[in-house]
């Protein structure tokens, strides 16, 4: 799956909200300074080449909606941010917000036990 640039991402968190919008519609929603309605428009342009949004033309004008979900494309660049930051290991990413100053005790003991909950859930699938 390609990688998206920081304003073609933006976009599509806006479309994974909306769904579906139009140009205008995805326009009101971007923070300001907001760009011009012709950027947003050749960016959705180009984010349809590379098959992550689709149209329905409406006249002249075209309703855009997504093609790649927001989970696909989360899990997609979580794999790559390990493979290229954290040498292919989950476990060198888990270490490293471990060790992370900004993390409270509160915020790693509810990791931990989610945690502790996916190997109980794990080890009931292995059982069956």
């Amino acid at each position: 799956m390609k990688e998206l640039t920081k304003s073609e991402e933006q976009i599509m968190q806006i479309l994974w909200k909306l769904k579906k919008g139009f140009v205008n519609e995805i326009v009101e929603l971007m923070p300001e300074p907001k760009p011009a309605y012709n950027t947003v428009s050749t960016i959705i342009r180009i984010l349809e080449t590379k098959n992550f949004v689709s149209h329905k033309a409406f006249g002249k004008t075209h309703e855009y909606f997504p093609l790649v979900s927001k989970e696909v494309y989360s899990d997609n660049s979580l794999n790559r941010l390990v493979t290229n930051y954290f040498d292919n290991s989950f476990q060198s990413l888990v270490s490293f917000f471990a060790r992370n100053e900004k993390m409270s005790t509160a915020e790693l003991e509810r990791i931990k036990k989610m945690i502790d909950e996916e190997l109980v859930n794990k080890n009931k699938k292995d059982m069956k």
